[in-house]
């Protein structure tokens, strides 16, 4: 019994050390989370930002840029391409913490995000009896439109050339060059243009 007791010892001390870890480790991204929407999301300069947005881990393309007053929910796990605009306060999660997470935001190049998007990787399980949180990946493809307020669940994918209506929300994925809208988000249509080359150009000063 002695000898069971003392195997059982690193195991809990291994636990308390995890929680431990898993709380401070909270706090952090609660601290950057915070940061970055009151001490860097009202700064008017895109240059600014982008700075502080890639200190603290985001990968963001050359010529893209994000809004004033962007949520942005662990940046470390979030990659934006080249040529992209996300519109002021727009809501990006990228949280992938929790065991055998697919969590994380990916989003392409030449995308245009409209304002107070909001695009979400982590979940509850409303069927779980603890009402456990679910984190999947969402990826964006490229020369994709969400319109405004537009909302996209986790595990999606918007596949290129899409574009997503107005206040839709997305529960599944879209397909390349369809046109989605509704709640849920349903196919409305087909975008003509195939083979999408435009650049979105450079954003508006002091936004």
């Amino acid at each position: 019994m002695q000898e069971n007791s003392h195997e059982a010892q690193p195991i809990q001390g291994r636990t308390f050390s995890q929680k431990v870890a898993g709380r401070l480790t909270a706090w952090y991204l609660e601290a950057v989370t915070g940061f970055l929407w009151w001490g860097i999301g009202i700064v008017p300069s895109h240059h600014i930002r982008r700075f502080f947005y890639r200190a603290f881990g985001m990968r963001i393309g050359t010529g893209s840029t994000i809004h004033m007053m962007a949520r942005i929910y662990d940046p470390r796990y979030i990659s934006i391409g080249e040529d992209t605009l996300v519109g002021e306060r727009a809501t990006l999660d990228g949280r992938k913490q929790l065991p055998n997470s697919s969590g994380g935001l990916e989003i392409g190049n030449h995308t245009d995000i409209a304002s107070e998007v909001m695009i979400w990787t982590s979940q509850h399980d409303v069927h779980d009896p603890h009402f456990k949180a679910i984190e999947e990946k969402v990826t964006i493809g490229d020369y994709v439109f969400i319109g405004p307020r537009a909302i996209l669940l986790p595990g999606v994918t918007i596949g290129d050339g899409a574009i997503v209506g107005a206040g839709a929300v997305v529960t599944k994925n879209v397909e390349p060059f369809s046109i989605v809208a509704g709640i849920p988000a349903k196919p409305i249509g087909e975008r003509k243009n195939k083979n999408p080359q435009y650049k979105l150009g450079r954003a508006r000063l002091f936004q």
